[in-house]
C-alpha cells in the first residue's frame, strides 16, 4: 500500500509539478504565518521548487525514511531552510508551515486521482505520515539552531557583564552583577586571571554589591576565585559586603579564611592603596587650577616622596 501511495505521490510530482507549486506557494502566502517583511513571494517561489524537485528524486527510492540516504538532499536543503529561518527571527510554526501548507494542494490531487478507490483514505495515510515526519523534522532543525544562539548569546552576555578594569597601576577591579553560578565563575575566573597576566597586577578586588544574594554556592566560587588569583600571584579583596549579606554568611557558616572583606569598593580599594605603600593626598590649589585648565594633577603618591 505504501509503495503505491508513492507511486501516485511521484506520478503528480512529475506531471503536475507546475500547478502544485503555484497552489502551493498561494498557501504559503495567505498563511496567517506568512511574513512578507522578511521574505518575498520570489524567494518562497524558489525554495519550494528546489523542495519538490528534492522532493521527487526521493520518493523515486520508495523509501518513507527520511533519515536514508535517498533523503540526504531534501534533508539538507531543510537544514539550510531553518537556520536560515531561525537567523531573520522567524518562529518554529512559520518554519514548519512551510512544509504543513504542501498537505492541501497535494492531497487535492491525491484525491481526484484516487476518487475511484475504495481504500482512499488508507492510500493517503503514508503521504500525510511522510509530511508530518518532514515538518518534525524541520521544527527540531529549527529549535536546535535557536538553542545553539541562545547559548552563544548567554556566553557573550557572561563576558561581557563580568568586566575587569584597572583603577590603578597594579590594582584591578572586578564588579560582578547578578547570580554567580558555575558557568559564570569559570568566566570569571579566566577573565581575572588572564587579566592578571597581562598587566602583572599585585591586588584584585572583586565587588559584590551588584550580587543579589550570596549562598554556600556562591561563597564556594568567590573562595575559588580567589585561590586561582592567589596562586597567579595576586590578592584579593572582596568588596561590597552589605549588612544582609554579612548575615546571611555568618548564619551559613561559611569561612571566608583570611580574605579581606569590605562594605565598599572604596574601602577596599584603600587597602589596596596602603599594601602598595601609596597615600592619597589633597592637592595644593596651583596643582587644582593646573586641572581646571587642563593640565594633569596626580593626588596619590608612593610614602616617603616629598
Amino acid at each position: 500500500m505504501a509503495n503505491e501511495s508513492l507511486g501516485t505521490l511521484n506520478e503528480i510530482l512529475q506531471k503536475d509539478e507546475g500547478a502544485l507549486l503555484q497552489n502551493w506557494v498561494d498557501n504559503q502566502v495567505n498563511a496567517s504565518t506568512f511574513r512578507p517583511d522578511r521574505t518575498s513571494r520570489q524567494e518562497l517561489t524558489d525554495h519550494s521548487r528546489r523542495f519538490l524537485t528534492l522532493l521527487r528524486d526521493a520518493v523515486k527510492a520508495s523509501d518513507l525514511d527520511i533519515m536514508s540516504p535517498a533523503w540526504n538532499g531534501v534533508r539538507q536543503m531543510l537544514d539550510d531552510l531553518s537556520v536560515s529561518r531561525a537567523q531573520q527571527g522567524f518562529s518554529p510554526s512559520e518554519t514548519a508551515t512551510f512544509i504543513f501548507s504542501l498537505k492541501q494542494p497535494l492531497f487535492d490531487r491525491l484525491q481526484a486521482r484516487l476518487s475511484d478507490d475504495s481504500e482512499v483514505l488508507s492510500r493517503l495515510w503514508p503521504t500525510n505520515m511522510l509530511l508530518d515526519r518532514l515538518g518534525l523534522y524541520v521544527t527540531e532543525i529549527f529549535q536546535r539552531r535557536r538553542e545553539q544562539v541562545i547559548i552563544r548569546q548567554q556566553q557573550e552576555l557572561m563576558e561581557l557583564s563580568t568586566p575587569v578594569v584597572t583603577l590603578w597601576e597594579g590594582v584591578l577591579a572586578l564588579p560582578l552583577i547578578g547570580t554567580l553560578d558555575s558557568a559564570r565563575t569559570q568566566v570569571v575566573m579566566e577573565n581575572l586571571l588572564q587579566r592578571i597576566v597581562d598587566s602583572g597586577a599585585a591586588i584584585a578586588i572583586i565587588d559584590i554589591t551588584g550580587v543579589p544574594t550570596v549562598d554556600t554556592v556562591t561563597a564556594q566560587h568567590l573562595l575559588k576565585t580567589v585561590d586561582a588569583a592567589r596562586l597567579m600571584g595576586a590578592d584579593c579583596i572582596i568588596s561590597g559586603i552589605r549588612p544582609q549579606i554579612a548575615q546571611t554568611i555568618v548564619h551559613l557558616g561559611v569561612n571566608l579564611g583570611t580574605v579581606v572583606t569590605k562594605a565598599t569598593l572604596a574601602d577596599a580599594f584603600g587597602i589596596a592603596l596602603k599594601r602598595l605603600e601609596l597615600t592619597v593626598q589633597k592637592a595644593p590649589k596651583s596643582a587644582r587650577r593646573r586641572v581646571d585648565d587642563g593640565g594633569d594633577a596626580r593626588s596619590v603618591h608612593e610614602r616617603g616622596e616629598d
